[in-house]
């Protein structure tokens, strides 16, 4: 009995239960304008080709898990989005990881959400068409699962998308719960390509997702990018097309966390 009482008091000596912080916690030094458009609706977006490691939000001392913007960097990538993003805390209490993680789990619901196109000046369905598939290797589609009732520690799923610019892409997400809270990292594990012509080479083309449980609500911190030859960019917005992918992702799983009870 001794030893049964003793082993949950040394794991919870090892791995003490985190302080909840705020958001003025996290970004000390955050501009009151980019505060100000992180707890909009839209939230906060900014993409860049510069890439300055100093300039990144994400990287401030002790904000996040470090690798989600070494992830990034690592590509290393032609063009950059960075966003920030408060999901407020629902009326019944604030929303936890588990919410978090069940709105990823509906991989099918990113089917159908619309981004304003400039070329058509109306909004269409960035993905036309989205199913979990089995592997990298079989493409056999399966179901999204059940809301779950505990959190792995680690995943990993594949999905394809058939997105209206570049047809069937190819994503591997990577789930991994972290001491403050939640990554998930998506990166392509095929070519994405455009009327045939290759775009963005495999695992060229990545994103980070970090969520936080805060004071005020659920932070999602989130930054893209990828590389892409300078022909690519001359005849596409790639900056435009990470920022409008990345929105897409962004409110597709805000809202799946906002649809939730909140307070589980």
């Amino acid at each position: 009995m001794r030893f049964l009482l003793f082993v949950p008091f040394f794991f919870l000596t090892l791995f003490p239960l985190a302080a909840q912080r705020s958001f003025d916690q996290i970004f000390p030094d955050i501009s009151s304008t980019v505060r100000e458009a992180a707890f909009s609706k839209e939230g906060f977006y900014r993409s860049t080709e510069k890439i300055q490691r100093s300039a990144l939000i994400g990287s401030g001392q002790n904000a996040i898990d470090p690798q989600i913007v070494e992830t990034i960097l690592s590509i290393p990538p032609s063009f950059l989005v960075e966003s920030i993003l408060v999901v407020p805390a629902g009326k019944t209490g604030g929303y936890s990881l588990l919410d978090v993680y069940n709105a990823l789990g509906k991989i099918r619901e990113l089917k159908g959400r619309r981004y304003h196109s400039a070329t058509r000046n109306e909004y269409v369905p960035l993905f036309e068409d989205v199913t979990r598939i089995e592997s990298a290797q079989k493409n056999n589609p399966i179901p999204d699962p059940a809301p779950a009732s505990r959190i792995p520690s680690s995943e990993t799923i594949y999905m394809r998308l058939k997105d209206v610019n570049f047809g069937n892409t190819y994503y591997r997400g990577n789930m991994t719960l972290v001491p403050r809270g939640l990554r998930y990292s998506l990166s392509n594990n095929k070519n994405m390509t455009y009327f045939f012509i290759p775009v963005i080479k495999e695992e060229k083309f990545k994103v980070q997702l970090y969520f936080e449980p805060i004071a005020e609500g659920i932070l999602i911190y989130a930054i893209a990018g990828a590389d892409v030859s300078d022909f690519v960019s001359s005849k596409i917005d790639m900056a435009s097309a990470i920022s409008k992918r990345l929105a897409v992702i962004i409110s597709w799983v805000a809202e799946g966390i906002a649809g939730t009870t909140g307070g589980t």
